[in-house]
């Protein structure tokens, strides 16, 4: 840390205004780095920028920042006062258009900013590259959107690393400070404490930020306990970059196996979900024990966002709603209500003082059919039902609603990503800000142009009144402050340098990481007690191919062949041979079947609606199960509402893995084979398990945890948070909103891999996790 050099106090009181001379001074200041930390005795401390222009004012001893630089201690600035209140002070205050700028939530931000398909940022008019400039400086185009635009919500998404992220926050908070009612900026992350397999672990060594499991793999631990210790850890490191608000949990319900966001999710159970949600919440917003400032809330406090309200896994045949083909959201066995449990018992379910979650967001779909006041088929955030009648009146929610990013630009079509007005492509941009806003929504992800929502507002008073509509948007502003208010960045928005470089990725933080990547981990088959394997024995990992593909967001990346671990690693644990002759076991890493999106533009241009299956197998699926007619349609880009695939046929882009695994068996000649399989959606096993003796799955660990496993360092204890289908019928057939509705695999050693199951070295687990969660297992025979 920065030793605090003192400030002359001749310096510091030529700054003060004072508004109560006759007590004693409570504070002292101090100069860190490029900003001056104030210390209230008894009170909270309080930091601003040199640069800001802001002073500090006192009262009764205590030191303020006078924010708005009007010489006079405002409610808002009032640290001794709840955030409740100071929000609406500093709402009323507001103009519109500085409540509109409050109302937007930018694009994807990186630091430093670069240029991609989906925005331009410069310095000084030229690419990052090219300029010159610190990684820590803003671009241009964050300048213009935080002075012109009123904006102060922020995603980041890459950060170079921890130093760079403290030193930018700091600069952006100095900028802001000094603006209007210096309103700080209230930085957002999606989850970003994803590993990095090749990446060894050492105990005692750090990185920029810990690494645990995904989603579903700390779902597979069934531990809500650990989720809310990761909670406790994310937040402080989330501090250390400058971020408090984390666009998470994902607690949608995954019970259609396809759906292309089923890793980030607690998987198919309403129960784990809601405990796993309840508890990530409570790690996210509860500050560390001893720090708390405001009842549970203080510096160490990150606002939780939870997604996708009511419920974005029941998209028709797994399709996903970034996209007009996934549009619709459906509910065959007329399941809706379960899908709001882990909303309303768990995110919103927080016991203490640091819940409910801060915010939520809705997801693009049409919840098809499910208002039953207005009639409406439009996206959640457009649906006064789903928003006010239901989130906002009947389960009595009063956090912000930020929609996803870009409901309000309009699709040009079906299969364009990320632009979603489903249900109001008829409507204006403003005009689809007016309806949101009146629907009950608060804040416009991936909108930095405040225009369409000031353009929202005078709708809104030329039909309601000027009065009205200024309440209506004091209402959203309040929500937004006090979300600010609560993690005391108007106190202290400025981070030490090298604090932030010691906070995120420290040894304590990885170490805990890691140990719940080893938890995650699920043994599905183990024939013969194949594992744990012989470290002294000979180990032979066939290259992998990895097939041409197109990411999620449009990228092209060439085939290659590789290694799919990191053989340095694998190397400390056995001995490693390219030979299959000369090896004892292989093990053969692969990921689940990629199943596609269930849209083609070629299927469409030789004559069929566009329309395919999602397959959870490798081999070539014909859907000969499909639904037909489809549940829901229709677009003002199709001339047509019938969506069925029924009789097509694909091919999942990594079915060489199931031909790796064919061959690895064939060259192994009898001898042991065991599979690794990273999981993203529920798979068919029968097409490769009968193969193989032994099985792992994991959902997103290093390399070294599984190796921790195979060698036998370290027992599996993880267990499925899905079932995992016989075949492709039971998926066609199973229904889109339903949990545990599927006919499962049984395996040649008469193991059902049903929601809950896993193996450790003695068999099957049978413990206080499967007492508490297990469900009743379905005795149907395997469909053929």
């Amino acid at each position: 840390m920065h030793a605090k050099r003192k400030i002359l106090m001749l310096v510091v009181v030529s700054l003060v205004v004072s508004a109560a001379c006759s007590y004693d001074e409570l504070w002292e200041a101090a100069e860190v780095g490029d900003y001056v930390l104030v210390t209230n005795r008894g009170g909270k401390d309080i930091a601003w920028s040199v640069n800001s222009g802001v002073e500090i004012i006192t009262d009764r001893g205590f030191a303020f920042k006078d924010l708005n630089r009007n010489g006079r201690l405002d409610r808002y600035e009032d640290w001794r006062l709840l955030p409740e209140e100071r929000a609406r002070d500093l709402a009323s205050k507001m103009s519109i258009e500085e409540i509109a700028g409050l109302m937007l939530y930018s694009g994807h931000q990186s630091v430093p900013a670069m240029s991609s398909r989906f925005a331009v940022n410069t310095y000084g008019g030229l690419p990052f590259a090219e300029s010159g400039a610190d990684p820590w400086e803003l671009s241009d185009q964050q300048k213009h959107f935080l002075v012109n635009d009123n904006l102060r919500h922020l995603l980041i998404t890459f950060v170079q690393s921890p130093e760079v992220a403290a030193r930018w926050n700091n600069n952006l908070q100095a900028l802001v400070e000094g603006i209007g009612f210096g309103i700080p900026v209230n930085n957002s992350s999606n989850p970003r404490h994803g590993t990095v397999a090749s990446a060894e672990y050492n105990a005692g060594a750090g990185g920029s930020i810990s690494m645990w499991p995904g989603s579903l793999g700390l779902a597979a631990t069934f531990d809500p306990e650990l989720g809310y210790n990761f909670g406790q850890i994310a937040s402080r490191e989330y501090r250390a970059l400058g971020i408090t608000t984390t666009l998470s949990p994902q607690v949608d319900l995954a019970t259609d196996p396809r759906w292309g966001r089923v890793s980030g999710t607690f998987g198919e159970d309403p129960t784990l979900s809601a405990d796993l949600a309840r508890a990530w919440v409570a790690g996210f917003q509860s500050a560390i024990p001893g720090t708390e400032t405001d009842g549970a809330w203080g510096y160490t406090s990150v606002n939780a966002m939870v997604k996708h309200w009511p419920g974005g896994g029941t998209g028709e045949g797994g399709r996903d709603a970034h996209y007009g083909y996934g549009k619709y959201a459906v509910y065959p066995g007329n399941n809706f209500e379960q899908h709001l449990l882990p909303f309303t018992e768990g995110a919103f379910g927080v016991e203490g003082g640091a819940g409910p979650a801060s915010a939520v967001m809705p997801y693009y779909t049409i919840s098809y059919d499910r208002d039953t006041v207005y009639g409406e088929n439009v996206g959640n955030a457009y649906s006064k039902y789903i928003i006010t009648d239901l989130l906002r009146k009947k389960y009595g929610y009063d956090g912000v609603v930020c929609t996803d990013w870009g409901v309000t630009r309009s699709a040009k079509a079906v299969d364009q990503f990320g632009n979603a007005p489903w249900g109001v492509e008829g409507l204006s941009e403003a005009e689809r800000h007016y309806k949101a806003i009146m629907a009950g929504v608060d804040q416009f992800g991936g909108n930095s142009d405040a225009g369409p929502v000031i353009e929202a507002y005078y709708m809104g008073a030329a039909i309601h009144g000027e009065a009205f509509m200024r309440k209506r948007f004091e209402k959203s502003a309040k929500r937004l402050l006090r979300n600010i208010f609560r993690t005391g960045l108007f106190e202290n928005p400025y981070l030490n340098v090298e604090n932030s470089v010691a906070v995120a990725g420290n040894a304590g933080f990885m170490e805990a990481g890691f140990n719940a990547q080893l938890r995650s981990v699920v043994m599905l088959k183990n024939a013969g007690n194949t594992l744990p394997a012989d470290t002294r024995k000979r180990v032979y990992i066939p290259q992998r191919f990895i097939p041409a593909m197109t990411t999620w967001f449009g990228v092209f990346v060439d085939e290659r062949w590789e290694y799919p671990v990191n053989l340095d690693i694998a190397g400390k644990y056995f001995n490693i041979t390219d030979d299959p002759n000369e090896a004892d076991h292989a093990f053969v890493f692969i990921e689940s079947p990629r199943p596609g999106n269930g849209y083609s533009r070629d299927d469409l241009r030789d004559g069929g609606n566009g329309y395919l299956p999602v397959s959870l197998q490798y081999g070539t699926y014909t859907a000969e199960y499909a639904r037909d007619p489809s549940i829901a349609g229709g677009d003002p880009l199709e001339g047509f509402t019938n969506r069925s695939y029924k009789g097509k046929t694909v091919r999942v882009s990594n079915y060489s893995d199931l031909d790796l695994i064919r061959e690895t068996r064939e060259k192994m000649k009898g001898k042991p084979v065991v599979v690794v399989m990273k999981m993203s959606n529920p798979s068919v096993f029968k097409e490769f398990e009968p193969l193989v003796d032994a099985i792992l799955v994991h959902f997103g660990v290093q390399d070294q945890a599984i190796m921790e496993i195979l060698s036998g360092n370290f027992e599996p204890g993880g267990l499925l948070p899905m079932q995992m289908p016989a075949n492709m019928r039971t998926v066609e057939e199973q229904s889109e909103d339903m949990p545990h509705d599927m006919e499962v695999h049984q395996d040649t050693e008469g193991n059902r891999y049903d929601f809950a199951f896993g193996l450790n070295w003695s068999g099957q687990i049978d413990d206080e996790r499967t007492a508490g969660y297990g469900i009743k297992k379905n005795q149907q025979d395997p469909v053929d």
